[in-house]
């Protein structure tokens, strides 16, 4: 069952399109990038899958967003419209998961702990901007003080898993993946394998918490 609600915070509007779990145990947010929305490849996968085994999964459209403009705001007003949905996130009263692909993971990181997230999962982390390494935001991802999966594409620009730091976090690489999970046509694994590694990972690391 899908459901979508608009709920106001400091930033303006955002919109949650829930993925109903079946007997829920947990809830699944997941914020997009700052270059497109929820219906990003994983994304849509992740929300496919996930509910059949148990993890209602809350795709989050952040303010910009839903007021159709082009351009994501700053980081800090980013993490003000996160925190603004997170009451209802919240509601049915299940742990919740923070993640979120590329800002959205990095908002997730930011802002987890203290929310109350149970772990964060930060899918495509932008580790730096591309061809900028000294530009670096390893700080947010190790300082979440949470269990945090990253799923990283092995050819992403924006920081492939041998350029991140040591960690309590756990690395999963989705071979010669770029910044969305895309994969050529000529690399030796599909795209549809691809994205099942990515739901498979997710999945994995998802059911180790309830454990």
């Amino acid at each position: 069952m899908t459901k979508s609600e608009i709920v106001e915070t400091g930033a303006g509007d955002a919109r949650i399109t829930w993925h109903a779990g079946t007997e829920p145990w947990a809830v699944l947010a997941l914020g997009h990038g700052a270059g497109g929305g929820i219906e990003a490849r994983d994304l849509r996968e992740l929300a496919a899958a996930l509910p059949a085994q148990g993890v209602t999964v809350a795709l989050v459209e952040q303010p910009w967003r839903v007021a159709g403009k082009k351009v994501a705001p700053a980081p800090k007003t980013l993490d003000v419209g996160w925190r603004g949905i997170w009451p209802a996130l919240a509601a049915p009263g299940l742990p919740v998961v923070a993640g979120g692909r590329s800002a959205g993971a990095r908002v997730a990181c930011r802002t987890g702990a203290e929310l109350g997230a149970h772990a964060v999962l930060a899918l495509s982390f932008p580790l730096h901007p591309p061809g900028r390494p000294e530009k670096s935001r390893a700080d947010e991802l190790l300082g979440t003080g949470l269990p945090t999966l990253v799923v990283q594409g092995g050819n992403d620009p924006f920081g492939r898993p041998a350029e991140f730091p040591e960690g309590t976090y756990t690395m999963a690489e989705v071979p010669h993946g770029d910044h969305g999970f895309a994969v050529a046509k000529r690399a030796p694994l599909g795209q549809d394998e691809a994205l099942a590694l990515v739901v498979r990972e997710v999945s994995g690391w998802l059911t180790s918490l309830r454990e």
